[in-house]
């Protein structure tokens, strides 16, 4: 059985990791090829794209794949809903992982629906539905940001004519950018004693990310409620409708036994 991992995320690694090695199983692990140097999954990588959904449809019927795996960034929309469309073109099952959201109250202070966690929560969450809507958001929460939502999409904040951006990314920026901006490249995880200097050293006074999830970036929400630090943090898109979820490779591993054992 060929199954198709569409990853990229620390999760897609360690569902190749778990896969790997199994009887009657292929696995290929397919990334985008927008990082220079990906953190490759055990077994066979093929990296680029398919050319939209017609040929994600097609590699899948060339190549034998039963199963489909989205395991990809959770706000990677466009290869979330092209897999969706490939899949029932070739009619094969589909699924995606998706790491848990953060949520408010145990991170960065605030709650969901805007409102204050207490003043013992520190920070206050203020949600956007995309990055033009954060850019908005921003004047009247502070001049100097912390910019953590990548590289690309920067010409959202583009016109924040007044405010500094400290732009935290793996690769260098391209495209439209705001006028002062600093650059930094890292890749994380990062720790909370690294995001804690981080703060210290260049002392933004408000935080912009997106509700990626999971643990490896997550200490910077706890260095920002630390510092009474407002956060604003952009929802993540939905999933296709009717695609399953699980929220963690141990839960994708089971759904490919289970289609391996039936």
């Amino acid at each position: 059985m060929h199954v198709l991992i569409l990853g990229g995320t620390t999760e897609a690694r360690r569902l190749a990791g778990l896969l790997h090695g199994t009887p009657g199983l292929r696995v290929t692990s397919s990334l985008a090829g927008r990082v220079a140097t990906p953190r490759l999954p055990v077994g066979e990588v093929r990296i680029g794209g398919f050319g939209g959904a017609g040929g994600l449809a097609e590699w899948l019927r060339e190549h034998g794949v039963q199963l489909l795996i989205d395991a990809t960034h959770p706000f990677a929309r466009t290869i979330g809903f092209h897999a969706a469309e490939a899949a029932a073109i070739a009619h094969v099952p589909l699924l995606a992982l998706r790491r848990p959201g953060w949520v408010p109250d145990e991170t960065a202070g605030g709650s969901a629906d805007g409102g204050t966690a207490g003043a013992s929560s520190g920070g206050l969450w203020h949600l956007a539905d995309s990055l033009e809507e954060a850019a908005g958001l921003l004047p009247a929460l502070g001049r100097r940001v912390f910019l953590t939502t990548g590289r690309m999409g920067l010409g959202a904040f583009a016109g924040c004519d007044g405010l500094w951006f400290l732009v935290r990314s793996v690769d260098p920026p391209e495209g439209p950018r705001p006028a002062r901006m600093e650059v930094l490249l890292d890749r994380g995880p990062f720790t909370l004693e690294g995001e804690r200097e981080l703060l210290a050293r260049h002392r933004p006074d408000v935080l912009v990310t997106k509700d990626s999830g999971g643990a490896a970036t997550a200490p910077k929400l706890t260095a920002a409620r630390e510092a009474g630090m407002p956060v604003v943090v952009v929802r993540r898109p939905p999933v296709p409708a009717g695609v399953p979820v699980v929220p963690d490779p141990e839960g994708a591993a089971r759904w490919v036994l289970a289609h391996l054992a039936g």
